[in-house]
């Protein structure tokens, strides 16, 4: 297989030199780990004191891995990079709140993308979270099988309503929508209520994408036993892979409440997880389509193997590979220049609260062994190329 990842002329294209440089000097920050973990601390202090600091952070951290402050402000960005044949998943990332209103407006929101996603051939998923349309706690009683109240009971229809409304526009425009992971005493009531959406409106398309966490040892065998259900009940399933985020709150919990850990022991099982998933969603590419989420460039160089070895054709429709927005760009465009199909998630909202997503990405930008000096490395030998 070609290393084609090495290409930063193909990575970098889109940046001009100013830009170049802001990322190598993000990078350089996120790669103190120290520095990161002060820097989050004093930008929540700034953001709680009223402090004037939403410009600076505009102009550095968010514009480097946000799309915009709302829809409309990406489409700049989606464009500029559907030119060099990327592809964008508008990723409206303004946590969940514990009241109703925020709910429904991000439903709205949702909505509202998924109207992009039909116009755009750039546009080519529509993604939200579990604890977007509804509260994490809810979810998590319902995983611990707990008696709902009434009103509990009410408030969990209003979620079900929420993703069956969203889930049946995407299936009426004929749109596919990625549905994210997230921690492991809540998704369980997640997934049930996604295998629930997929078994209504996956009948003849892929249309609804849960999300499998691969650094969860259970994941595999999860799959598995779902595509038993579908080929039995005769829906398809859509399935977004990726290694996961929220290792370190996962291994605490269960230490603190002395349960196994549903984390994989060690890095190297997370990625033999990974790739034993994605190499069963390709042997069934029939009825199962992937949407491979990694920075990992040699989970892509295996996923472009098996798809050349079984005679798969870079651009078929059920295969896709993604990465995060102001990451992984040496992966993105090189596999776009090859005819992959690739799509950068890309994230907006508000700075003040879209400030979670940032300081998750610089911490996991931190944590993974690999992932900042990778990035300094290639950016390093781009300025050199360009004689900067």
């Amino acid at each position: 297989m070609d290393q084609i990842f090495e290409n930063t002329a193909t990575a970098f294209a889109l940046k001009s030199d100013s830009e170049l440089e802001r990322a190598y000097f993000l990078f350089k920050m996120i790669s103190n780990e120290p520095l990161v973990k002060l820097g989050s601390a004093v930008t929540n202090f700034a953001f709680k004191a009223h402090l004037p600091v939403e410009r600076l952070i505009k102009a550095t951290v968010f514009d480097h891995f946000c799309g915009g402050v709302n829809e409309r402000d990406c489409l700049p960005v989606v464009d500029k990079m559907w030119s060099k044949g990327v592809s964008s998943v508008l990723d409206y990332s303004v946590e969940g709140k514990d009241e109703e209103d925020p709910f429904d407006t991000a439903t709205k929101m949702i909505l509202t993308i998924l109207d992009f996603v039909k116009e755009k051939e750039a546009i080519p998923y529509a993604v939200f979270k579990p604890t977007g349309f509804g509260r994490f706690a809810l979810y998590q009683k319902i995983c611990e099988k707990k008696e709902l109240t009434k009103n509990e009971e009410a408030e969990w229809q209003r979620v079900v309503n929420r993703f069956d409304q969203v889930c049946k526009k995407a299936h009426d425009l004929e749109v596919s929508l990625l549905i994210d992971g997230e921690e492991s005493w809540m998704q369980d009531a997640a997934d049930d209520l996604v295998e629930d959406m997929m078994r209504k409106y996956n009948k003849k398309k892929r249309i609804v994408f849960n999300t499998l966490q691969a650094y969860r040892w259970d994941r595999l065998p999860y799959l598995k036993s779902l595509h038993e259900r579908a080929k039995n009940d005769g829906f398809l399933v859509g399935m977004k892979v990726v290694r996961g985020a929220y290792m370190e709150k996962e291994n605490e919990r269960a230490q603190e409440k002395g349960y196994t850990s549903p984390i994989c022991k060690t890095k190297a099982d997370t990625d033999n997880n990974f790739n034993a998933t994605i190499e069963y969603m390709i042997e069934n590419l029939d009825t199962i389509s992937i949407f491979s989420g990694t920075h990992n460039e040699e989970s892509c160089y295996l996923l472009m193997d098996l798809m050349e070895k079984k005679g798969i054709e870079k651009n078929n429709e059920h295969v896709w590979f993604g990465q995060l927005y102001g990451m992984s760009d040496h992966i993105s465009y090189n596999l776009a220049a090859n005819g992959y199909n690739v799509a950068k998630y890309l994230p907006f909202g508000p700075v003040k609260d879209v400030m979670p997503y940032l300081i998750r990405r610089a911490d996991e930008n931190t944590s993974v062994a690999g992932q900042t000096s990778r990035e300094l490395r290639l950016l390093k030998k781009e300025r050199k190329r360009r004689k900067i």
